[in-house]
Formats: C-alpha cells, sequence, structure tokens
C-alpha cells in the first residue's frame, strides 16, 4: 500500500425516506482515547458525518463486522489517509498501487475473495466494496482480529510507523462514544430489535395488523418500556422533551424527518453508532440503517421519558 495523500497531498403513513439495509451493527474496538479491547461501540463524530461519503461511511461499517474487534473507524482512517475516500483523481500511486484503499494487484488478489455482496466478479481493487472487504480481511490476518495488535495490522498495510500514527488518529477523530442509553431507551432499542424483518403496513401497530409503518413501530417500542405515545409522527414530535442540537444521542432518541418542525413525516429509533431502526415505506420491512441526522429533512430528536401515570414528559 502506498498513499496518495501522504504523497501528494406523518402522520401515520410515512414518506420514502429508506435507509440502505445493513447487518446489526457491534463495534468492539471504539479507540477515541478507548483501548482497542474495549466494548464501548464506535458512533460516528460530527467530523466522521461530515468527511465520509454516506456510501463509504456505511461500507466501512459493514466491513468492519467480518473481522471482529476490527473498528470501521480505522477502515475509515486508512479510506481518509490513502485517497480522501475515493476522492482522489487518479487513485494511482508512484508504487502502482490503486484504487481507494491502495492495493497493489498482487497484495489484493491474496485478500479479494470471497467476493463480499454488492462486490465485482471478478474482484477487483478499483471497486470501492471489493477494496474495502479486502483491507478488513488484510488487517484481520495481521494483528485487528480481537484488537489484539491494531497497530502490527496497520503497519503490515503500509510499513511505516507514522503511517501508524497518522491512521490512528484520523480514526480517533471519526469516533465519538455513544452515551449509555436509559433502562426506558434500552427497552425500546430491544423491542425495535426484535421487530428487524417485520413488513411495512401503512397505519400498522404490530403482528395483529401484519406489521408496521414508522410511527406505530415507536409507538410500540416505547409502549413496551411503559411510555405512552401519540400515534403519528407530528405528534410524537410534538409532544416529546426536545434534544438541542449539540446534544449527543443515546440510543432510544426518536429521530423525526420531513421538510419542515410542522410538517414530520417519518421517525426512526436512534440505536447508537450511528444507526437507527425504522419501518420506512411500502413493500420494505423493518430495517437498521445510518442515522441520517446530517441530512436535510432531519428536523430534530426527542428523549421520551416515562412520568408517574405513564405518558411522556
Amino acid at each position: 500500500m502506498s498513499s496518495l495523500l501522504t504523497k501528494a497531498i406523518t402522520g401515520i403513513g410515512c414518506t420514502v425516506l429508506a435507509l440502505p439495509l445493513l447487518a446489526a451493527l457491534t463495534i468492539a474496538a471504539a479507540l477515541g482515547g478507548l483501548s482497542p479491547n474495549s466494548s464501548a461501540p464506535a458512533s460516528p463524530s460530527t467530523h466522521a458525518l461530515n468527511d465520509i461519503p454516506p456510501r463509504m461511511l456505511a461500507l466501512y461499517q459493514r466491513a468492519a463486522l467480518t473481522c471482529p474487534g476490527l473498528s470501521w473507524t480505522v477502515l475509515a482512517a486508512i479510506g481518509k489517509t490513502e485517497t480522501d475516500h475515493a476522492r482522489h483523481p487518479t487513485m494511482i500511486s508512484s508504487a502502482n498501487a490503486v484504487g481507494p484503499m491502495q492495493f497493489l494487484p498482487s497484495t489484493f488478489q491474496a485478500y479479494a475473495h470471497p467476493v463480499p455482496p454488492g462486490g465485482k466478479e471478478p474482484p477487483t481493487p478499483w471497486d470501492p466494496v471489493d477494496a474495502v472487504y479486502a483491507a478488513a480481511r488484510l488487517l484481520c490476518a495481521n494483528g485487528a482480529r480481537g484488537g489484539k495488535n491494531l497497530q502490527t495490522a496497520i503497519f503490515a498495510y503500509n510499513h511505516s510507523h507514522t503511517y501508524v500514527s497518522q491512521v490512528l488518529a484520523a480514526a480517533r477523530g471519526y469516533t465519538t462514544i455513544t452515551p449509555t442509553p436509559t433502562n426506558t431507551g434500552a427497552i425500546a432499542v430491544a423491542f425495535a430489535h426484535a421487530q428487524l424483518g417485520t413488513p411495512y403496513v401503512w397505519g400498522g401497530n404490530g403482528p395483529s395488523d401484519g406489521g408496521f409503518d414508522c410511527s406505530g413501530l415507536t409507538q410500540a417500542a416505547y409502549r413496551a418500556a411503559g411510555v405512552r405515545l401519540p400515534r403519528v409522527a407530528q405528534a410524537q414530535y410534538d409532544t416529546s422533551p426536545h434534544l438541542p442540537r449539540d446534544t449527543q444521542l443515546a440510543p432510544g432518541d426518536l429521530l423525526f424527518f420531513g421538510p419542515s418542525p410542522d410538517h414530520i413525516a417519518h421517525v426512526s429509533l436512534f440505536i447508537g453508532a450511528g444507526q437507527a431502526i425504522d419501518a420506512p415505506h411500502p413493500g420494505a420491512v423493518v430495517r437498521q440503517g445510518p442515522a441520517r441526522t446530517q441530512t436535510l429533512a432531519f428536523q430534530g430528536a426527542t428523549r421520551p421519558v416515562a412520568r408517574a401515570g405513564g405518558g411522556v414528559r
């Protein structure tokens, strides 16, 4: 590998705000001042959300799951250091390393299989999916599994101690530590996780209706935690305690989307690590994906809290 950048420097019905389907995200190495073996989840920092293209962020998160103990932040930091997340104009180094993760073709072939979901056939180091998954495999084979020898793994990627320090510093900048959820939030998240794969049904309140819509899911999740929410997304937004824009989100927070605060069209449930669960639109199922809090449609978050006698405050 050869770093190019180092060298060159609503109501009841929900609008179609579909989130890419991702596998359940469990991240063991959070960095950000933590030891590599920490079990705290790594949630994208504001810097990460502003700097990493959403497609690449989701790709780093998915690929990291193939190596238990490898944080997506390390893959993202390598992608940043090598080609600024595939923004480099040629993605060819003077050493003939190519593609978004800067592989020599011979090295890439050693880590290219199996072809990941969405990858090319045959795999190529020019394809972001193939390249990021191959990078995860290379790191895993050289010490990143379980966070046991992360520095050695990064050194194997590019034989430079300066490079190792640069990648680790970038990784720390990409993460914030998700706050511990309240007991209420934890129960709501657990309920939502159990509904993954349940069909979207407009106006649906649960299995008796054949599925959920967006606000039906969040209402049911909080009902399981002993909190009564209104039925529709706009009312949930209007009646739950709003969080200031700079508040760090915690699992269980509700995320609201629409053209304006007076026209909320969609709600999802934040679960940590930059992810949310929602019932997105007809023809889909309850699924997990990026929280999308950096989009123009995001109108804010609330944190429902149980009060004596039920309801929210």
